[in-house]
């Protein structure tokens, strides 16, 4: 499968519309972005059911500044219309897959009672 490039127009219909999400956040003058491209493409062709997305960074600041990306390449994953995944840097090929493989193996419905938990603990701090 190819990368789908994604626009501030598309990005979250495309985060909420699909099971699992990768983002790549890169930059046509980064070096890290120019090798982690053939390895992001690489893995993405390996993964039916998987969309693999990159964001020009140069190309769509606003986006990139409301997901607050400081640094390039920048990885994102989304399971379930879920932030599970973000981290600045390029990953060698062998841990991206290991990555795609964990992230498709996560236990949602655990992830979601995370989250669910963490937000009650919010509100409860606010409240005292």
């Amino acid at each position: 499968m190819a990368t789908t490039e994604l626009t501030a127009a598309n990005f979250e219909q495309t985060v909420l519309d699909n099971g699992t999400v990768f983002v790549d956040f890169w930059a046509e003058w980064c070096g890290p972005c120019q090798r982690f491209g053939p390895v992001y493409e690489d893995v993405s062709e390996q993964h039916d059911g998987i969309v693999f997305a990159k964001v020009d960074t140069e190309a769509e600041q606003a986006l990139a500044a409301a997901v607050n990306i400081t640094s390039i390449p920048t990885l994102m994953a989304f399971r379930d219309g879920i932030l599970v995944f973000r981290q600045p840097g390029a990953l060698p090929k062998e841990a991206f897959q290991s990555l795609v493989q964990q992230v498709g193996a996560l236990d949602m419905d655990a992830v979601r009672a995370e989250l669910a938990e963490k937000k009650d603990e919010k509100v409860e701090q606010s409240a005292s």
